[in-house]
């Protein structure tokens, strides 16, 4: 098998395969012993009808296409294998010349034109050090806490005045555009300063007493007319203040299982603590993931970044045609992000020669099911069934690559101090494993961006 290779962009190649007779020969076989299980030809029993007598009676140009079907893809494979090319989509291909007969001497040959992984060397990971600031707590993390305990065990009664911040207003609205109701809302609760409905909304409810009415313009967050302005007539039907209990022993006792507010607030002190130490190692995670980017330059498949834009901005906006300027934005700096991370870390994951175990990917997509309420076992088969259990491969590949990696370094407060992550990364490895190696597939695609999918199909089913 002859193998060019010719860089197209940065992130993207075009394999030409030419194909020896010989190595095509069995993929003809094959072809022509499918071929027979098909079909009924007198005189012979079905599945056991000669080669030739396929070629003769079916004709070589249905075989050949048969055996191209199946062997295009794996030589393509075995091509990538054998130049070191990594990629990171699916490739189009393109058939060139196939053999017209069973004696022609015209060799096989395809283009395949493929998005990859660039090319790129990673720091070396021995005495580096990474600097992340230290997990704190403070008296003010305390009470936030603590008075979003008081607000759970909060109870809402009505008052007789205007409206303010922190109030629950009970509302009606009516959307109108050039006089025309395009949108209408009864009885909704909300909160007033939330900033979780439209633009203007709270402005609008400050001051306003049961019975009173207003108008004001905003832009319509969804519905047919979404990014439009309209003139938005809201009345407030009833207004109601969230009384909130007093933090004494009386509140600690019916809230927790402690007896005092002393006890209560040492254990939400020691609540805070464990959560900034889990901020600390996500900032450990994050600033690991930018040293090793520091120093290289990572080109982006343009391809695979405007598919992760694309999802990113369906994310943002039930209807990404009406878009606005700053939320492309962000979808754009996410996409961007969340590729550049990946390619790191698939990167790191080759230079530290990780091993994915089979049992490493069946915890995975049994841990992924549980987050989404479907049955494990069902979840992976349909994994299996659509394709997608080299992407699984490839997330776990990260995952352990990221923890190894982390492993392998050193990170110091703003002072020099060794930082202990242990509990978050967990222990070396032992180097020899009696589980069953998966080899990782070439496909790149998000398992994340799947599930739902999957969930979906189950669903209907």
């Amino acid at each position: 098998m002859k193998i060019s290779v010719r860089n197209l962009e940065p992130t993207k190649v075009r394999l030409t395969v030419t194909v020896n007779p010989d190595e095509l020969d069995p993929y003809l076989d094959a072809a022509r012993k499918e071929i027979a299980k098909q079909v009924n030809i007198p005189g012979f029993r079905k599945g056991h009808v000669p080669g030739p007598i396929i070629d003769q009676r079916i004709g070589f140009g249905a075989v050949a296409g048969e055996a191209v079907n199946n062997a295009v893809p794996e030589l393509y494979s075995k091509a990538c294998e054998e130049k070191e090319i990594r990629p990171m989509a699916q490739p189009e291909f393109d058939v060139k010349e196939v053999p017209a007969s069973a004696k022609d001497e015209t060799k096989l040959k395809f283009t395949a034109e493929v998005e990859v992984r660039p090319k790129f060397d990673l720091p070396e990971l021995d005495g580096l050090k990474i600097e992340v600031a230290k997990p704190a707590v403070s008296d003010d993390d305390v009470n936030a806490r603590l008075e979003n305990l008081r607000q759970r065990f909060g109870t809402l009664v009505g008052v007789d005045r205007p409206a303010a911040k922190g109030d629950f207003a009970n509302i009606d609205l009516v959307a109108e555009i050039d006089g025309e109701s395009v949108d209408s809302q009864e009885g909704v609760s909300y909160e007033i300063g939330s900033g979780t409905m439209l633009d203007g909304i709270d402005e609008a409810l400050d001051g306003l007493s049961a019975g009173e009415e207003t108008t004001f313009e905003s832009t319509l967050q969804g519905g047919d007319h979404e990014g439009e302005k309209a003139q938005v007539k809201v009345k407030v039907n009833s207004v109601k203040a969230e009384e909130l209990p007093e933090l004494n022993d009386d509140f600690a006792s019916e809230a927790s299982e402690f007896d005092t507010l002393d006890e209560l607030k040492a254990d939400v002190r020691k609540q805070c603590e464990r959560d900034a130490e889990g901020r600390q190692a996500t900032d450990a995670r994050d600033a690991f993931i930018a040293k090793l980017q520091d120093s290289v330059e990572i080109p982006l498949p343009k391809g695979i970044l405007k598919e992760l834009t694309s999802e990113r901005l369906k994310q943002l906006t039930p209807d990404p045609e009406k878009a606005t300027d700053d939320q492309k934005k962000e979808a754009s700096e996410a996409a961007e992000k969340e590729l550049r991370d990946q390619i790191t870390l698939d990167a790191l994951a080759e230079k530290l020669d990780v091993k994915v175990a089979q049992n490493d990917v069946m915890n995975f997509l049994a841990s992924i099911a549980q987050q989404y309420g479907m049955e494990p076992n069902r979840f992976i088969q349909s994994i299996i069934q659509g394709g997608q259990l080299g992407s699984a491969v490839q997330e776990v590949g990260r995952s352990k690559g990221l923890l190894a990696g982390m492993r392998a370094v050193s990170f110091v407060d703003p002072e020099g101090n060794d930082i202990d992550l242990s509990q978050f990364l967990g222990e070396d490895e032992a180097e020899a494993e009696a589980q069953e190696s998966v080899e990782a597939a070439s496909a790149a695609a998000a398992v994340a961006d799947q599930i739902s999918e999957e969930k979906a199909e189950a669903t209907e089913e």
